[in-house]
């Protein structure tokens, strides 16, 4: 069975979402796309039949009735996934949710010590979204005090907490020098706080069934939705300003391979441009004004990763990168990469700029996009001359 694999190619914000819906127009409701990495920090524009929804924890062909999986890799955050719910709903029917039970979970103190620890960095931030999602994976990785997917609907749940909050809490906030109440822990002994949480833990239990991984070929056509991009790889350079995840095809091809899956496409999204909103460095940085009319009502700027930043792309580096990570699957998969490009309609006059080697070059949209076929030679499977997929 083949499957289809979306993966950023850079730091992020290329237009994964809309590549998903505009695949899962061509499949059906039956699609079901997993989130392969990462957590609710996502945010997956798609604007489709008149609505616009910035995905977070859900699939991005959930406006088109499709199905999302949480796969062992996705980090559940329940009090998000309660609030998304809510809105999606708004759109039409429920969404359909599985989850693999060995899925870890979000809870509120790893909210308030990653977002305690960012602001006792001040001007020295990492530029996290303040989610909890590294803090999780920390506390999953390293102590005794993981939760599950699967522990949501067990009577040891409150337990389970109740041991966060007491014992894991006090001991990591001595390690990170902050204070355990004050600022945004302030109410983090609170009961009614875990109460609440409990509440939400029950409710995303009762809208998600669980289901393993290796049940994915039973499920219908499958879409694989990375979260983040290359450039943001636990193992790229940059650290500590990546994240906690693999963002290419690491965790995709262990999620097939355990599903018994022998090929998929593998198509890496690139905006003709370079986007990083947080900390740490770029490829490139520089206004792109002359080239580029840039419209993005999603990335705003905010206190968390600030504004978005601009560069311009190079083909060679993107080539590299795009191989490296097509490297990582190595003979496990018969894996068959391609481009999306979005956000065309952006460049001015039909005409943008590119780096190539220690230059900046100038020229139509089309030479350029010739020059990222070259440099990766790969074919393009996509390209987007519009903000939606109407």
């Amino acid at each position: 069975m083949r499957a289809y694999a979306v993966i950023g190619a850079n730091y992020g914000d290329e237009g994964k979402g809309r590549t998903v819906d505009w695949l899962a127009a061509s499949l059906g409701p039956d699609v079901v796309v997993v989130r392969s990495n990462g957590g609710a920090q996502a945010g997956h524009t798609v604007v489709t039949g008149g609505r616009r929804h910035v995905f977070h924890h859900f699939g991005s062909a959930t406006l088109r009735q499709g199905r999302t999986h949480l796969s062992r890799f996705m980090v559940s955050h329940p009090i998000l996934f309660a609030d998304e719910w809510e809105t999606l709903i708004g759109f039409g029917d429920p969404p359909r949710v599985t989850a693999d039970p060995r899925g870890w979970v979000t809870t509120p103190w790893d909210m308030m010590v990653n977002q305690a620890v960012e602001l006792a960095r001040g001007g020295h931030r990492h530029g996290s979204c303040g989610l909890g999602f590294g803090e999780t994976v920390g506390r999953s990785e390293q102590t005794s005090f993981a939760v599950t997917v699967a522990d949501l609907c067990r009577p040891d749940l409150v337990g389970k907490l109740r041991a966060i909050r007491n014992e894991w809490l006090p001991v990591r906030c001595a390690e990170l020098g902050i204070e355990l109440s004050s600022g945004p822990l302030a109410f983090a002994a609170a009961d009614a706080l875990l109460e609440r949480f409990v509440e939400q833990c029950r409710a995303f239990s009762e809208r998600v069934v669980l289901q393993s991984d290796a049940d994915l070929p039973r499920m219908g056509p499958i879409i694989f939705e990375a979260a983040q991009g290359l450039l943001l790889d636990q193992g790229a350079a940059g650290f500590p300003f990546v994240t906690r995840s693999s963002t290419g095809l690491a965790n995709i091809t262990a999620i097939a391979t355990e599903a018994g899956l022998g090929e998929l496409e593998a198509v890496y999204v690139t905006r003709c441009y370079l986007t990083r909103h947080g900390r740490g460095g770029m490829e490139d940085e520089r206004s792109i004004d002359q080239w580029f009319s840039v419209d993005d009502a999603t990335n705003l700027p905010n206190p968390w990763q600030e504004t978005v930043r601009f560069g311009l792309l190079d083909p060679a580096r993107l080539g590299r990168r795009i191989a490296a990570d097509l490297a990582v699957a190595g003979d496990t998969m018969a894996v068959t990469p391609s481009l999306a490009i979005t956000c065309l309609d952006q460049a001015r006059d039909d005409r943008l700029g590119w780096i190539d080697g220690a230059e900046v070059r100038s020229g139509p949209v089309r030479e350029m996009m010739a020059e990222l076929e070259m440099a990766t030679r790969l074919p393009w499977t996509a390209e987007f001359w519009a903000p939606s997929n109407e």
